[in-house]
């Protein structure tokens, strides 16, 4: 290390890592790869400290000292919320060592007068992300701007992986590895479970990569998952009963730290409980902060500031806040609902304690009582390192369409070099000549379906280049960049102008002036809405109407699902060494009593009658997403061979089956309904059946550019969208049926929503275990959540809650009396 360098870090009192000298010396020697290191323990400084010194030996003295070194270093951070708080953790050594370097960032929120400078002169170093990255890439004259660049670092590269963004950086990466061969690549991670394959994805397809190695930081970061046990454990838990019953346990939590991060699962739950708090604690009022994707940026901008000068008491939030910097004030964590999965527990714990050698504290607080099994599951995984992989997503055309176009304006492109570069991106190695053609003339000649709209023959090819030509095409595609998915929204505004969020369209339909509801932490009154904005005001009384936002509920992963069914195959052999598992004792000793606890080896099926009808409930325990996949096949299959109606309702641990007429199945039938063949044409067929295709084809058709969604300040209603949309996926299914958008759709379907590969796994398994059927008088600990969640559906909130209750209370007695379980 460079002795100015050295006596910096002396200076701040470090020591620096094993993993952060061996980042050092792979940087000087010119290598790439992917640091893998807990959360706070100096990733960032692993990998900038040794870029600058590498600046330091290669400059000599007389030139250091000029005005501004050239562009050199391009940082990939995957939220623009995080550039600016990066930039600050940057430029600190720079400034320190009063290095001419220049340090920006570049995102949606970034001045236009600064965007055209640094079109101009790019900074020395660009903090910016994927999308930002890619409409730079649309410029003609870039190439010969990022002349001068020497390495690229992907932050929270296992928050990519995994997604479109992920594949968008693959080919941007590869674009300017085509322009760089020398160029150096590193990628920072903090859970991920599959490392070797997310450095593949990073680096891409070159001969050269053999040179390339992970570096893991194995430091022992402690983490404390501590939880809150009801005192009162009922034996029939449903989801969110539990909920706020334990407000006065997690108040008294937030007094006793200085700074609490309070994390839920979805943005409504997020304001029920921020609304919850402030109404236990008035005098809170100016000491909480809220914090979830919807709001606007100035508010989540707000909240931020506070969290870092350690000025706010909590902060109730989703995701929005799961990656970032140091918020070193953060003290303890508190998580309510189930994790649902190793790795987002650990990342989000490691909020807290965000600086080496400090310990991670992580409050669990049930929403129903299996959750607390959960915990203790979740706790013993990390004890064994069992963090969920990432894995890439193969061969997106949507992605590829759309850096078609990006490429052809960026000063165009020939069809072999394209093709060449693109496969050196992971995630299109397989690519095939039929597929970049069929993606080429899509863009050249709109296909064979819409060949005859000039719109959309948005790439020309000239003297054996493709290029763009048109102005307005270039202006529409630079609006539409990016791979991330949303419902259409509507701004929430007061009646000054100022913007507080948004909110989905369908929510807002439902309301007429003068009607109330909470978002953004607030009580507001509707007053009109207008051009895609509702306009409203404070509230003078409180609403229980809180904000709702689509989207699919998270799903447990394979990792935890294992990690549960090893906790229940404990309680089975009488080991209750866990607290969470002693707190369920009671709940499990029902189950057992009134069905069975399956082991790892079990189906256990249970079918029981109700007013509703007789109800057959399956645990596989292979999370919601793969239930909704399991659900659908079996429906579909029973309805082949009997017509009949069938309600299907799911959640984490199983999956329900209520058909409208009593059918009966013993052992040997369910095992046929749960074979493995014809699987794929099964589930095509129920695809044919609903809208999961269609409105998945929604995204794809967004991302590839067919749909535009209009300017800024004048968007296109979810409606119109919709609408578009529909009728490209009609004329497509008629005119052009193996359309490779069509196909792209259905694959995700398959892959996201229904979970094919984990649905096959489940179905393999089901062949080999032993099926458990059995036959109950009564709704059992097990199937009770699930008769709970089908009956929501059919009847009002407020009746739900009260047939909730009474069935709940009805079977506690039965426990109580010792009334037979078995019919």
């Amino acid at each position: 290390m460079h002795r100015q360098l050295q006596a910096w870090v002396r200076r701040q009192g470090w020591r620096r890592f094993a993993f952060q000298r061996e980042a050092a010396t792979a940087i000087a020697g010119g290598r790439s790869g992917l640091v893998h290191a807990p959360t706070g323990t100096g990733k960032t400084l692993a990998v900038w400290l040794p870029l600058i010194d590498r600046w330091l030996a290669e400059t000599p003295r007389a030139e250091a000292g000029r005005s501004s070194e050239s562009f050199r270093i391009l940082w990939l951070t995957p939220l623009r919320a995080l550039s600016q708080d990066t930039v600050k953790s940057l430029q600190k050594p720079v400034v320190d060592l009063g290095l001419p370097w220049s340090i920006e960032a570049r995102t949606g929120d970034t001045p236009a007068a600064r965007k055209a400078r640094q079109k101009e002169r790019l900074p020395t170093a660009l903090v910016t992300t994927p999308e930002s990255l890619t409409l730079l890439l649309s410029f003609p004259d870039i190439r010969e701007k990022f002349a001068t660049l020497r390495a690229v670092v992907v932050d929270e590269w296992h928050e990519l992986m995994g997604s479109k963004r992920g594949v968008q950086t693959e080919l941007a990466l590869a674009r300017l590895r085509c322009w760089l061969p020398d160029l150096q690549t590193w990628g920072l991670s903090a859970t991920l479970g599959n490392l070797d394959e997310a450095l593949a994805s990073l680096l891409g397809n070159r001969e050269d990569n053999q040179k390339a190695l992970v570096i893991r930081g194995n430091l022992r970061k402690r983490t404390r998952i501590e939880t809150v046990v009801p005192r009162d454990m009922n034996t029939f838990p449903w989801s969110g009963h539990l909920g706020l019953s334990l407000l006065p346990e997690v108040v008294a939590a937030v007094e006793s730290a200085r700074t609490t991060l309070i994390f839920t699962n979805t943005r409504s739950q997020t304001e029920l409980w921020f609304q919850a708090l402030l109404q236990a604690r008035p005098g809170w009022a100016d000491e909480l902060g809220i914090h979830h994707g919807s709001l606007d940026r100035d508010e989540r901008d707000a909240v931020e500031l506070r969290l870092r000068e350690g000025s706010v008491r909590a902060v109730v939030c989703t995701s929005s806040l799961d990656l970032g910097v140091d918020f070193s004030p953060v003290e303890q964590v508190i998580q309510i609902g189930g994790p649902k999965g190793i790795a987002r527990l650990l990342q989000r714990a490691g909020r807290s304690g965000h600086r080496p050698g400090a310990v991670s504290r992580i409050l669990c607080v049930p929403t129903q009582a299996m959750e607390l099994i959960e915990y203790g599951a979740a706790r013993e995984a990390l004890k064994r390192a069992e963090i969920e992989p990432r894995h890439g997503i193969n061969r997106p055309l949507d992605v590829l369409v759309q850096h078609l176009v990006t490429c052809a304006l960026g000063g165009g492109f020939t069809r072999a070099e394209l093709l060449e570069e693109v496969r050196t991106a992971h995630a299109y190695r397989g690519l095939t000549d039929r597929e970049f053609d069929w993606a080429l003339q899509f863009v050249v000649q709109g296909g064979r379906s819409l060949q005859a709209y000039p719109e959309f023959h948005r790439v020309v090819e000239q003297d054996d280049r493709f290029v763009v030509t048109s102005p307005l095409i270039g202006r529409f595609h630079r609006m539409q960049v990016g791979t991330i998915a949303g419902e259409q929204a509507v701004t929430v505004r007061f009646t000054s102008g100022r913007s507080l969020g948004t909110v989905e369209e369908s929510f807002v339909a439902k309301m007429k002036p003068g009607s109330r509801f909470s978002f953004a932490g607030r009580s507001l009154e509707l007053v009109r809405v207008h051009d895609m904005s509702a306009y409203v005001r404070p509230a003078r009384k409180t609403s229980r109407l809180v904000a709702i936002w689509g989207g699919s509920k998270l799903s447990f992963s394979s990792e935890l699902a294992l990690a549960v069914r090893r906790e229940l195959d404990a309680a089975l052999e009488g080991r209750f060494a866990n607290r969470e598992l002693r707190a369920v004792r009671e709940v499990l000793r029902t189950q057992a009593a009134w069905s069975r606890i399956p082991r790892r080896d079990e189906l256990l099926i249970e079918t029981t009658v109700t007013r509703e009808g007789r109800h057959w409930c399956l645990f596989p325990f292979a999370g919601r997403l793969g239930h909704e996949g399991l659900g659908s096949l079996l429906a579909h299959r029973i309805a082949r061979r009997t017509p009949a109606t069938i309600t299907v309702t799911v959640n984490d641990y199983g999956l329900q089956l209520l058909p409208a007429q009593e059918l009966e199945f013993d052992e040997g039938g369910w095992r046929e309904l749960l074979s493995p063949d014809r699987l794929l044409e099964d589930l095509l067929e129920c695809l044919n059946t609903s809208e999961l295709a269609r409105r998945q084809f929604r995204e794809v058709a967004r991302v590839a550019g067919l749909v535009f969604q209009g300017y800024p300040g004048a968007r296109k209603t979810a409606r119109q969208v919709q609408a578009s949309s529909s009728l490209f996926y009609e004329v497509f299914a008629k005119y052009e049926p193996g359309h490779l958008l069509l196909e792209q759709a259905r694959r995700e379907v398959l892959e996201r929503q229904l979970e094919i590969q984990r649905l096959q796994r489940v179905l393999a398994w089901a062949q080999e275990a032993t099926i458990r059927l059995h036959r109950t008088a009564w709704l059992t600990p097990f199937s009770f959540p699930l008769w709970t969640e089908m009956i929501r559906g059919f009847v009002s909130s407020e009746s739900w809650a009260d047939r909730v209750a009474r069935m709940a209370a009805e079977l506690e007695a039965a426990v109580e009396t010792g009334h037979p379980a078995v019919a």
